[in-house]
């Protein structure tokens, strides 16, 4: 069938020129531009198993829809399974035609649909249906077209896939446009994969499910929450299984990958199955999936001993702490210089890089940031530092490049962030933002930090204290929580994470625990952390 046939009119009953353009060219494109990635066949099994699309079920009774089938990995499968079902519980192939609202396929790529429809064809005519019935079967179960854009019956029963993978910037503009005007859920920097989940179960008839062998980057991102809230408004998450570390697909794709089965369901509360990396599961409340914030999934039995800490403890910011990022420039080629570079003294600013704490100690590279900001955040007069001006001048091409430069021509030299002179003389604690455990580390008040750091300061808890609780899996649990892990199991400590951490009052402590947090050896302390949150 043409791709025009089926696209899925707006409500001037005609969809743009351009959106046409677009798709034609992506139903010839590669699996790359394309976005899509294949699934081996034991998960594809595994999936079809959880989802109860069974051949000891009369799958004739269901609906099943799968919404790029690529090469077929899914809809091969289940049409084995559906006609194993068929011919168990008495059906015959002349009755065939029985079965025509039992599959449905979409596939925007024109020549994987033609490979997938052959295959189907020659499999049931193997099984006795004629070659008439078979091709017929198979053309209306098999849809050439976008399944974002595709006209389609609701009421499945089951869906099932493996959405393809595209960051927005991939996408013609024209097609991304019309994507968002048709699905709320795709905002920000969501991936492509976003809007797949919504209209997949919006597809779904009640107490319908979804399974899709996706990312999971959506469960924690901010360009997921209004996926997580749309789940949230009559659908159930019923399971999660955590494969990152393990290979679902044919090739290999760094995909942070999950598998996520979800019900529709008025039904209130319920809980879900986790399944971790190593196969463990557990069972977590629907506090784990909140509408309103990260879904703390991985955490298993660690979700209320978090939930506890919150419930005891007011959030970091509330106890005289503040959190924050170091400078950043937009051109560190020329503002991360070698303390020896000839500028005015006065214009360099000691700066500390994360790869100067890596080591969970201080150790300075000597890097200083050519500095254009007075100490009331204004920049300064080239004229009066005649070498910093000539300096910045030849290198002003670089500079005026910068989006910061062109939104403000007049400030062509300025860094991407203001620099706070008075940062660099606050004791602080520096943290970098992507680190397998748990860095922290103190500074005096004698550097500036680099963007890719954290710091912290305090005005009620010492920092020695400060950096115990920061070091512990207290705050490791906090970061794993509402952070996504990166690949080789790595951690983003954010400003917005870190200010999730939950402490006491200071004041509220007794004598004997401050001094063992403040002044005690590493095992002291850690004592104190347990003895403090019950950990």
């Amino acid at each position: 069938m043409d791709l025009s046939e089926h696209l899925l009119r707006d409500g001037a009953g005609s969809v743009h020129r351009e959106v046409q353009h677009a798709l034609e060219g992506l139903s010839r494109a590669g699996a790359e531009e394309r976005g899509a990635v294949f699934t081996k066949p034991a998960v594809v099994r595994q999936m079809l198993d959880w989802l109860g699309y069974t051949p000891e079920r009369e799958l004739s009774r269901f609906r099943l829809l799968e919404p790029c089938f690529g090469g077929g990995d899914f809809l091969l499968e289940a049409l084995e399974r559906l006609l194993a079902s068929y011919f168990t519980y008495g059906g015959s192939p002349r009755n065939a035609d029985g079965l025509e609202s039992c599959l449905c396929g979409v596939e925007l790529h024109r020549e994987s649909y033609e490979k997938v429809i052959h295959r189907v064809i020659n499999r049931l005519v193997e099984l006795g249906i004629t070659r008439r019935l078979a091709a017929h079967l198979a053309h209306t179960w098999l849809i050439q077209g976008d399944f974002l854009l595709t006209e389609l019956d609701a009421g499945f029963t089951h869906v099932v896939g493996n959405p393809p993978y595209l960051r927005p910037e991939r996408i013609p503009a024209a097609l991304l446009a019309e994507y968002r005007r048709r699905y709320p859920t795709f905002s920000h920097r969501a991936d492509l994969y976003v809007p797949f989940f919504e209209r997949g179960l919006r597809l779904l008839e009640p107490q319908g499910r979804l399974a899709y062998l996706c990312s999971d980057r959506w469960m924690k991102n901010r360009y997921g929450q209004a996926l997580r809230r749309f789940v949230a408004e009559g659908y159930r998450l019923e399971r999660y299984a955590d494969l990152k570390g393990h290979q679902p697909f044919q090739d290999a794709v760094i995909a942070y990958p999950a598998i996520t089965l979800i019900a529709r369901t008025e039904q209130e509360g319920g809980s879900t199955e986790v399944i971790g990396r190593e196969g463990r599961r557990v069972r977590v409340g629907a506090g784990a999936t909140p509408p309103d914030g990260p879904w703390l999934l991985e955490l298993g039995e660690e979700f209320e001993r978090l939930r506890e800490w919150e419930r005891r403890f007011p959030p970091l910011e509330q106890v005289g702490c503040r959190v924050g990022i170091g400078v950043a420039s937009g051109a560190d080629e020329v503002f991360v210089q070698p303390a020896d570079l000839g500028i005015e003294e006065e214009r360099k600013l000691p700066l500390l890089l994360s790869s100067d704490v890596r080591s969970g100690k201080l150790e300075w590279s000597g890097r200083v940031l050519v500095n254009p900001w007075d100490e009331e955040g204004h920049l300064v007069a080239l004229e009066r530092y005649p070498r910093l001006k000539a300096y910045l001048e030849a290198h002003r091409t670089t500079l005026a490049r910068r989006y910061v430069a062109r939104q403000h021509p007049e400030q062509w030299f300025r860094t991407i962030d203001r620099v706070d002179l008075a940062l660099r003389h606050t004791p602080k604690l520096l943290i970098p933002d992507l680190a397998g455990h748990p860095i922290v580390v103190l500074d005096e008040g004698q550097y500036y930090p680099h963007h890719n750091l954290y710091w912290v300061t305090s005005t009620q808890w010492p920092l020695t204290a400060l950096q115990a609780v920061l070091r512990s899996s207290v705050a490791s649990l906090f970061v794993r929580a509402y952070s996504v892990e990166m690949r080789g199991g790595y951690h983003r400590y954010q400003a917005q994470t870190l200010r999730r951490i939950r402490l006491p009052r200071w004041g509220d402590l007794p004598q004997g625990l401050k001094r063992a947090l403040t002044n005690g050896t590493e095992q002291v302390r850690q004592r104190a952390i347990n003895e403090l949150y019950g950990s």
